[in-house]
């Protein structure tokens, strides 16, 4: 693997349009794109390892967590340097998993944690788990990047299909230039008014857009800002390692009071909450 480079992408496992809404709030400029059946890529636009100090895993590691929360589909994270190469899987609330190999391609995660990641992204517990035990053994022939193209290959029976030049491994300067060239969509911070109005779009376009009123919205909602605000505080206050956990917590605190306002503004007179369709007057008997 070229020592040189270090770069990063995010893999969602979901459509561009269930993406974009948390990818705003991460506050970072990323090019989004279709990446297969039901996958996305996003490629970070800037070097927050680079100007912030933290690692790459870390900042990759916090924006996973984010976007998992927030799009309520797993993510992962693809990272390499001139010294290690590995990805974090983030899913829901649960703990977040990875695997790590040296440049040369030596293994150095644990076993369980490949069987954690086949198992949380629903992949075939024999044939799939058989693909990836290989990535755990010592290979002399296989260096970092080309452990990190043995897991894109297993993931592709999921559906998963980079575009053409997004490959592990690859400069951040290149992955960019790539992506633009491919026409990827650019995700950026806008304001909250924008990035409220592109949330709720997405959930009212989505399975759960019924699941926004009532009982269920406000204790999803009081359970976000929960789990958001002291996950918010503990991020800024680390003095490192804590930009991508305070990203998380900015979707979660964002995502909790949006299902708050929005059950309080559909509960207005003149709105029904009841068995008529959300936003049409009740029939006069």
């Amino acid at each position: 693997m070229n020592p040189t480079p270090v770069g990063a992408l995010l893999l969602c496992r979901a459509e561009p349009a269930a993406v974009r809404p948390p990818a705003h709030l991460l506050r970072e400029r990323q090019l989004l794109a279709p990446a297969g059946q039901q996958w996305s890529v996003l490629v970070p636009e800037g070097k927050p390892w680079l100007d912030g100090g933290e690692p790459v895993d870390r900042v990759l590691a916090g924006w996973a967590a984010a976007l998992a929360v927030g799009a309520n589909r797993p993510v992962l994270a693809l990272w390499w340097d001139g010294d290690r190469a590995g990805f974090t899987l983030a899913s829901g609330f649960r703990r977040p998993v990875g695997y790590i190999w040296l440049a040369d391609g030596t293994p150095v995660g644990e076993d369980e944690a490949m069987q954690t990641f086949a198992a949380r992204l629903g992949l075939d517990p024999v044939l799939d788990l058989q693909a990836l035990e290989p990535l755990t053994r010592p290979d002399p022939e296989a260096d970092a990047r080309a452990r990190l193209l043995g897991l894109i290959a297993v993931l592709a029976r999921t559906g998963l299909a980079l575009p053409t030049g997004l490959a592990p491994g690859e400069p951040a300067d290149r992955l960019r230039s790539v992506a633009r060239e491919l026409g990827a969509e650019t995700v950026e911070w806008s304001g909250w008014r924008d990035a409220v109005r592109a949330d709720l779009h997405a959930v009212e376009e989505g399975p759960l857009g019924s699941w926004l009123r009532g009982p269920k919205a406000r204790l999803l909602g009081a359970a976000q800002l929960a789990a958001g605000v002291p996950l918010l505080a503990w991020g800024f206050a680390r003095r490192s390692g804590g930009l991508g956990w305070a990203a998380a917590g900015v979707v979660l605190v964002a995502n909790g009071a949006l299902s708050l306002v929005y059950d309080r503004v559909r509960r207005e007179p003149g709105r029904s909450d009841g068995a008529g369709q959300p936003g049409r007057p009740n029939a006069v008997g």
